[in-house]
């Protein structure tokens, strides 16, 4: 291919389109206007050369690109087993069993991105197939390819191959070139060039409760004031299946026995502090009030007995937002966790409707199910939008587009380890996951699974089968609240994270690759006067032949490196610079690994000399729109040193119209005198959620 072939659609993104691609793809339904001046103020860079491009057609037609010997690639949505997919066949289909490293997944984004520093999407509703140098063209080979495993020590089951091979699907596709110039680049320009990163509301960010399945009204105003009575934080109290009159399918409608009055229910939670999310699936029971409606707008297979509603339609798209307005939203309820939108065909428990079947806007089954995910975050999205409430949620599926969607990823696997690659892998593909507590195996694995969700996008625990609660393991019930209660002082500095992903394409949580990708970072841009920059050197995903893919970023300060059951210890790779233990206050030098012992009442953190946090006090609950709270400004180190603060009302989509929100720069200098002084240069107006503002200055950790 030339550059002729590709036209460019948005700074440092290039079009290409290859046979007859359908209509409806993930791109064309999410719909979202790219954010051209943020891209338009990154530089851009590609290191590759069109003429490099290749389209072969045929039977089966395929693009392809070149790979380096020792190129990184990274990417392929929530991946579960690997960080690094070079040498790997990713099959990226929809599936809620993702057991084997196939690359089917919860939420499979055809999107990879290089440590040489660009990226590749391929936009289709179909499921596409990519060979991260997994496959050796015969020209490539060479006779020395070829080795005696018997006695050849180096031999290898997967040799070294110089491209990577997209079979592109039949019914043809957009696929779109991403400039860099660094890893970290090209994926910000990803995010932007989708809409953007979700903000949330502030209550998302809180702590969130699930309750158990058949719990009853009373039961769950009960559980929800235990933890006032306790002093433990929560925002969030998530209702499972039990609620709906029918379930597995649902109805989407409030059982009479265990909930009389609902709305009661929920303005006495809300005057606690408490919000509500509801669970459901897509499947709609025939005792529905929509069923008949929904009837000739639904597939041609039932999954459970239920309909399987065609949502690419306006009109099933209307009814479902119609119900649950009147029924959810109206009455207090402020989201919903999206089930089993994914499928399984690979475990004897098969339930998702087949690929053939058929829809009445003419997709197929195959189409329909790698799109679900995405309908229902941006049906229920425009929902709240219509009523100028922002919500936040769960969702088991999900796919390309979807980094403006304020959906959180989890799954019903249960393994630690993966779930913490799960969250650095979701950060190259415009996803949130939470790596969501439900049961341990004993105190210390209770610990250490809360520790590191409290760590993450959303920090959940979810009590839906046996009950479980923060306070289960009473031995540890003081690091849980501990936890907890960090979180709620972390909010300030979170809410700004999500506010950079939003307006800069910057993940809040991301893996080790981005930091000391060659070049120059933007940081975080809120004006073309006040800008943070950062130029570090080295290849931080792969080190000392580990991938460190069990460590992750929390920001552009934090540096998050978890602890798992049986362990007390463990080595970090740090970036260069200093480092100081956030709550032990031990000083490290950065620009390698470093052991470093943790018991458990700590979770290893660590924070860059010169950040600035933002922090508030550990409240009950987020405070509302209204309601003021002190700041606290936390400088770490001995030299000087600078930050962001973002802030809206937390609730509303004002801040996208009339910039009705506010940026401060944090800057700390030292005076002539040795003295460290703290000042906030930014928005004029009066802060919306702070009351007055304290400095901390010269930190080694967190005050008390």
């Amino acid at each position: 291919m030339n550059q002729a072939d590709w036209m460019e659609t948005a700074p440092g993104v290039w079009k290409t389109t290859i046979g007859n691609p359908i209509g409806l793809t993930p791109l064309t339904w999410m719909n979202r206007v790219p954010k051209l001046e943020a891209m338009q103020r990154m530089k851009s860079g590609l290191p590759l050369k069109w003429e490099d491009i290749r389209l072969e057609k045929g039977d089966r037609t395929v693009l392809s690109f070149p790979l380096e010997h020792a190129e990184a690639v990274y990417g392929m949505g929530l991946q579960f087993m690997k960080m690094d997919q070079r040498g790997r066949t990713r099959y990226l289909r929809v599936n809620s069993d993702p057991k084997q490293d196939t690359g089917e997944t919860h939420a499979p984004v055809p999107f990879f991105v290089s440590d040489r520093g660009y990226g590749v999407l391929i936009d289709s509703a179909s499921i596409v197939t990519i060979y991260c140098g997994s496959a050796v063209r015969l020209e490539d080979a060479g006779r020395g390819a070829a080795r005696d495993r018997n006695i050849d020590r180096e031999w290898k089951a997967t040799p070294v191959s110089s491209r990577i091979e997209i079979r592109i699907p039949n019914d043809g596709v957009h696929a779109y070139l991403i400039a860099g110039p660094t890893l970290a680049d090209a994926v910000r320009r990803y995010n932007l060039f989708c809409g953007g990163g979700a903000l949330p509301p502030k209550w998302g960010l809180g702590f969130w409760h699930r309750v158990p399945t058949l719990f009853d009204q009373q039961e769950v105003l009960e559980e929800a004031l235990a933890f006032r009575r306790r002093n433990f934080p929560c925002d969030v109290i998530g209702l499972e299946p039990g609620w709906h009159s029918r379930s597995y399918p649902v109805t989407n409608e409030w059982d009479q026995e265990r909930y009389p009055k609902p709305a009661s229910m929920l303005q006495t939670l809300s005057a606690q502090g408490f919000r509500v999310n509801l669970w459901e699936q897509p499947y709609l029971s025939p005792d529905s009030e929509l069923y008949e409606g929904l009837k000739p707008l639904s597939g041609s297979h039932t999954v459970w007995g239920g309909l399987a509603p065609d949502y690419t339609l306006p009109q099933a798209q209307e009814m479902y937002k119609r119900q649950h307005k009147k029924r959810h939203v109206d009455i207090g309820v402020s989201g919903y966790k999206l089930d089993e939108c994914d499928g399984s065909e690979l475990t004897r428990h098969s339930w998702m409707f087949p690929a053939h079947a058929h829809f009445p806007s003419g997709h197929d089954g195959e189409q329909i199910r790698q799109l679900y995910g995405l309908l229902f975050q941006k049906m229920t999205d425009d929902m709240f939008r219509e009523q100028n409430l922002r919500t936040y949620g769960l969702v088991r599926a999900s796919g390309t587009g979807a980094s403006s969607m304020p959906y959180v990823l989890y799954s019903d696997l249960y393994d630690h380890r993966q779930f913490v690659r799960a969250l650095c892998n979701a950060s190259f593909s415009g996803l949130l996951w939470t790596p969501e507590v439900r049961k341990a195996d004993n105190a210390e694995d209770w610990v250490r699974r809360m520790q590191t969700v409290c760590f993450s996008p959303m920090a959940l625990l979810n009590g839906w089968g046996d009950g479980t609660k923060p306070w289960s393991f009473p031995e540890v019930e003081h690091i849980i609240r501990h936890y907890l209660r960090l979180r709620m002082r972390l909010l300030p500095y979170l809410y700004t994270a999500f506010a950079q992903y939003h307006f800069e394409g910057i993940p809040p949580f991301r893996a080790m690759p981005f930091e000391g990708n060659s070049g120059e970072r933007e940081k975080s841009v809120f004006d073309d006067h006040h800008r943070v920059t950062d130029t570090t050197d080295g290849a931080y995903g792969r080190r000392g032949g580990r991938e460190w893919d069990d460590q992750y970023m929390v920001g552009d300060a934090l540096l998050v490196a978890p602890l798992f059951a049986g362990e007390s210890e463990r080595e970090v790779l740090l970036p260069p610079g200093i480092w100081y233990g956030l709550e032990t206050g031990e000083r490290y030098d950065g620009g390698g690994t470093i052991a470093v012992r943790a018991e458990l009442e700590r979770i290893p953190v660590f924070v860059r000399e010169g950040s600035v946090i933002p922090m508030m006090p550990a409240t009950a609950h987020v405070p509302k729109y209204g309601e003021k709270v002190p700041l606290q400004m936390v400088h770490f180190g001995n030299s000087d040193g600078a930050g962001l603060l973002y802030d809206d009302d937390g609730e509303t989509f004002e801040y996208e119209h009339d910039q009705k929100y506010q940026w401060w720069k944090t800057l700390v200098r030292k005076t002539s005198e040795g003295e460290f002084h703290g000042e906030l240069v930014g928005s004029e107006k009066s802060m919306v959620s702070y009351s007055k503002v304290e400095w901390c200055l010269g930190q080694s950790k967190l005050p008390n």
